[in-house]
C-alpha cells in the first residue's frame, strides 16, 4: 500500500496546511460538493486523505508554497504509528544544534544509510537526559522525518522544530488542560525570587515544569542547576531539550511522575521554587499521603489540592528560600483551607500575594494570583506583615511594562523596609499579621487593602492631581475632536473590491519587501535570511518593545529586554512593525516608524517589514498587514497564537493608489491614537475622583456652596 494515501489529517492539520481558519475549512466542507469526504476519524471529528485534500487545495491555488516547518509537520503526520517518533526525534534536534552551521547544513543531503548511522551515533548521547527517549530507534522508514526535521532546525531554528514535535506529542498524549505559562509572566515570577541585594538563586526546582518556560526564566536570570518535574513523559521530554537550547550552560534534570505521589527529588533542597501548579485535582493522592511528612502547615482536605502543592514547595526548599506559586483566586478564601492559610502566615512562611489582571495566564477570564512563599528560619522571630498588592486595580488592560513595575516596585520596597513600608493606597499594603489572623484569613488583596489605603489618602494631594488630569482630559478630548471630523469615504460599488494578492512570501522572494525578527541564538529570520550584525552594543541605544507597539509610545525596552548573544536588528524610519504574538482579546497591531524613532533596537516578538519604497508605501503595508482578517488566516496555535508573517497577503495596486490607502490608513491609525489617549484621560481623572469621594477625601462639585 502507498504509505502516502493512507495519511489522515484533521480540520485543523488542514487549516494549518491552507494558511486559513478553522471556520474557512468547514465553509469549504458546506460549500464545496468536490471537497473530500471523509477517511477516518468519527462523526464529530472527521479525518481526511491528506494527498486528496492537497490535490483539492492545488486545484483551487489554495495551496501555499510548503515551508520546512509545513514538511516537518506533513512528515510526523504520515508516518505510520502514533506519536513516538516525535518524541525520539527531540535528541536529534539537540545533536544538530551541536555542529556547526555548515555540518548542519550537509546532514539533510546524506545518503540514508550515512544519515542513519549519525542519528544513532549522535542522539544517542542526549536521548539518557530526555525522559522516555533512553531507547530512542531510528528505522530506514524515519529517514524521511528526520531529513524534514533537520531542514527545518537548519532554516528556520531548532525552537521552530521543538515546536512542531510537540504539537505532535500533544495530539497522542491527549494533554488537554496543560498550559503554558506566558514568557512575561514567567520573567515576572523569576524576578520576584532575586533578594534585596540583586542576587538570585543558583538553584531552581519546578516540580510541575511542563514544557519548562518558568525554569528557562529563572536561568535567564541566573539560575545555574535546574530541577524539574512532570506528571506528562511527553511535557517533560519538551522540557528537557528547550532548556538544552535556551540555558546550554545550566545544569538540568528533568523527571516524569506524579510529584505529590511520586516525588522525583526526594532530599533536595533548592535555594527557590516556580511552580504553576495543576488546578482543581480532586485526585491528588489525598487518602494516600495523609501522614506525609511534608504536611508541616496541616493536612490540606480533599477539596484543596492547591496548599498540598504549597506545602510540597516549602519542603524543598533551603531555610529562607523562596517560591512563587501561580494560584486560582479561590485557594485565598476558601473556607476549608483557612487553618492551613493562617497557620502559613503565623509562622512566616506566607509573605506576598498578589493578584493578576485578566488575561496574564490560562484560565484567561480569572484573576489569578502569586503567593511568595520563604521557608522560616529556625529561631527566627516570625515577619509581622505579609505583603498583599492588587494589580488587578491598577492595571485596567493587560501590559506587561506597568504590570512589572507595579508589582515589583512594591516587592522591592517592601524587601527594603518591611516595618517603614507605607503602600500604596489602593494598591499594596502591608498587613499585620494579627489582621489577617480573623475567623476568615481571608488572603484576597483586593479585600484587605481597600480598608488598609482609606487612611493614607491625603485631600490636598487628591485634589491637585484631580485638577492635572482635568486639564490633561481636556487637551485630549480636543486633539480627538479635531481628528474625528466627517471624511470622504465612498462605497467601492454594489459589491466590495476584488483585487490579486501576493503572500509575504512571495514578495520576500520578489525582493519588495525584506524581514527581520530577534530571534534566540542559532534562530534565522523568517525569510531564511541571517540576522544583520549590530553597529553597537545592547544599552547604548533603547529596544523597542512589542509593548511599545501596542501602546504606540517610543522605544523604552534596554539591554534586560535584548537577547544576549545574538544579532539585533536596528529599526529605520519607514520600516513597517507587528506585533507577532496576539493579545487577549485582542487582534495584532501595526505601525509605521517616524523619522524620530529610527536607531532603537528591535525587542523581540516583533515583526520588522523593510519595504522598498519604490514599489511599497509603507502605511498601504501596515493596514493590510494587520487586516483582521489576514491576521486570522496566518494565525497558529491555541493557547499561544503566533503570527506566521510568511502567509499574510497584500493587494498588487500601483504605487499611486497605495499611497492613496496609505493615506487613509495613517489617518485611522491617528484617530485611534487620540482615542486612546483620551480613553485612559477619562478613566484615570474619574478613578481618582472616584477613590477620593468614597474615601472621603474629596467633596462632592457644589458642596461647600450648599
Amino acid at each position: 500500500m502507498n504509505q502516502q494515501a493512507s495519511a489522515l489529517v484533521t480540520a485543523a492539520d488542514i487549516s494549518r496546511l491552507a494558511g486559513v481558519t478553522r471556520a474557512t475549512v468547514s465553509n469549504w466542507r458546506r460549500r464545496h460538493p468536490d471537497f473530500p469526504g471523509p477517511a477516518g476519524g468519527t462523526d464529530t471529528s472527521p479525518a481526511y486523505d491528506l494527498d486528496l485534500v492537497r490535490a483539492w487545495l492545488s486545484a483551487r491555488g489554495q495551496l501555499p508554497e510548503d515551508t520546512p516547518t509545513d514538511r516537518l509537520r506533513t512528515a510526523l503526520r504520515t508516518h505510520p504509528g502514533d506519536g513516538e517518533l516525535a518524541l525520539y526525534l527531540l535528541p536529534v534536534v539537540l545533536a544538530a544544534v551541536r555542529l556547526d552551521q555548515r555540518e548542519r547544513e550537509a546532514l539533510p543531503e546524506l545518503p540514508v544509510d550515512a544519515l542513519l548511522r549519525w542519528v544513532r551515533s549522535a542522539a544517542a548521547d542526549g536521548a539518557q537526559d530526555i525522559p522516555g527517549a533512553e531507547d530512542a530507534a531510528y528505522a530506514p522508514e524515519a529517514a524521511g522525518p528526520l531529513r524534514a526535521l533537520l531542514q527545518c532546525v537548519v532554516t528556520d531554528g531548532a525552537e521552530a522544530a521543538t515546536d512542531v514535535l510537540a504539537e505532535r506529542l500533544l495530539e497522542d498524549t491527549g494533554g488537554t488542560g496543560t498550559y503554558l505559562t506566558p514568557r512575561p509572566l514567567a520573567d515576572l515570577m523569576a524576578r520576584l525570587l532575586t533578594d534585596s541585594a540583586g542576587a538570585f538563586p543558583a538553584s531552581v526546582l519546578d516540580p510541575a515544569c511542563g514544557t519548562g518556560s518558568l525554569l528557562a526564566a529563572a536561568a535567564s536570570a541566573g539560575a545555574t542547576a535546574l530541577h524539574g518535574q512532570d506528571i506528562l513523559a511527553a511535557q517533560a521530554a519538551q522540557a528537557a531539550v528547550r532548556l538544552r537550547l535556551s540555558a546550554p550552560e545550566a545544569a538540568i534534570t528533568v523527571r516524569t511522575g506524579d510529584s505529590l505521589r511520586s516525588d522525583a527529588f526526594k532530599g533536595l533542597t533548592a535555594g527557590a521554587v516556580l511552580c504553576n501548579p495543576p488546578y482543581g485535582v480532586r485526585d491528588w493522592g489525598h487518602d494516600d499521603l495523609a501522614y506525609d511528612q511534608r504536611w508541616a502547615y496541616g493536612v490540606p482536605p480533599k477539596g484543596e489540592p492547591e496548599l498540598a502543592w504549597v506545602q510540597h514547595c516549602l519542603a524543598h526548599l533551603t531555610p529562607r528560600g523562596r517560591a512563587v506559586l501561580l494560584m486560582p483566586p479561590a485557594v485565598a478564601e476558601r473556607t476549608a483551607g483557612r487553618r492551613i492559610r493562617a497557620q502559613l502566615v503565623r509562622d512566616g512562611a506566607l509573605r506576598a500575594v498578589v493578584s493578576l489582571p485578566q488575561g496574564a495566564a490560562t484560565p484567561l477570564h480569572i484573576g489569578l494570583h502569586l503567593w511568595v512563599l520563604e521557608s522560616p528560619e529556625p529561631q527566627t522571630e516570625a515577619p509581622g506583615t505579609v505583603l498583599l498588592v492588587d494589580a488587578s486595580a491598577e492595571i485596567r488592560d493587560l501590559g506587561w511594562d506597568a504590570l512589572n513595575e507595579t508589582v515589583l516596585s512594591a516587592w522591592r520596597l517592601y524587601l527594603d523596609d518591611q516595618d517603614g513600608f507605607t503602600g500604596a493606597p489602593g494598591v499594596a499594603a502591608a498587613m499585620p499579621v494579627t489582621d489577617l489572623l480573623d475567623e476568615a484569613v481571608d488572603l484576597t488583596p483586593a479585600r484587605r487593602i481597600q480598608t488598609a489605603s482609606r487612611q493614607a489618602l491625603r485631600p490636598d494631594l487628591l485634589a491637585r492631581q484631580a485638577s492635572e488630569l482635568y486639564a490633561q482630559l481636556r487637551q485630549e478630548a480636543t486633539d480627538l475632536v479635531g481628528l474625528s471630523a466627517d471624511g470622504d469615504w465612498p462605497p467601492a460599488d454594489v459589491r466590495p473590491r476584488d483585487w490579486r494578492t501576493a503572500t509575504v512570501a512571495d514578495l520576500l522572494r520578489g525582493g519588495a519587501l525584506s524581514l527581520l525578527h530577534t530571534a534566540p541564538p542559532g534562530r534565522r529570520t523568517r525569510s531564511g535570511q541571517p540576522q544583520p550584525r549590530p553597529e553597537a552594543e545592547p544599552g547604548t541605544r533603547p529596544a523597542l518593545t512589542a509593548a511599545d507597539v501596542f501602546e504606540n509610545r517610543p522605544a523604552s525596552g534596554t539591554a534586560a529586554d535584548l537577547p544576549s548573544g545574538v544579532a539585533l536588528p536596528s529599526v529605520q524610519a519607514g520600516d513597517v512593525l507587528l506585533t507577532e504574538i496576539l493579545r487577549v482579546g485582542r487582534t495584532a497591531v501595526a505601525r509605521v516608524v517616524e523619522p524620530g524613532e529610527a536607531d532603537c533596537f528591535l525587542g523581540p516578538h516583533l515583526l520588522l517589514f523593510r519595504p522598498d519604497r519604490r514599489r511599497l508605501d509603507p502605511w498601504f503595508l501596515a493596514g493590510f498587514l494587520a487586516a483582521e482578517q489576514n491576521i486570522n488566516a496566518a494565525a497558529t496555535g491555541t493557547s499561544l497564537v503566533r503570527v506566521d508573517p510568511r502567509r499574510l497577503r497584500v493587494p498588487l495596486l500601483p504605487l499611486a493608489e497605495q499611497q492613496r490607502y496609505g493615506t487613509a490608513f495613517r489617518r485611522l491609525h491617528e484617530l485611534r491614537t487620540a482615542a486612546r489617549r483620551a480613553d485612559r484621560a477619562a478613566e484615570d481623572v474619574t478613578r481618582l475622583l472616584g477613590t477620593g469621594l468614597t474615601g472621603g477625601a474629596l467633596l462632592p462639585d457644589g458642596h461647600g456652596s450648599a
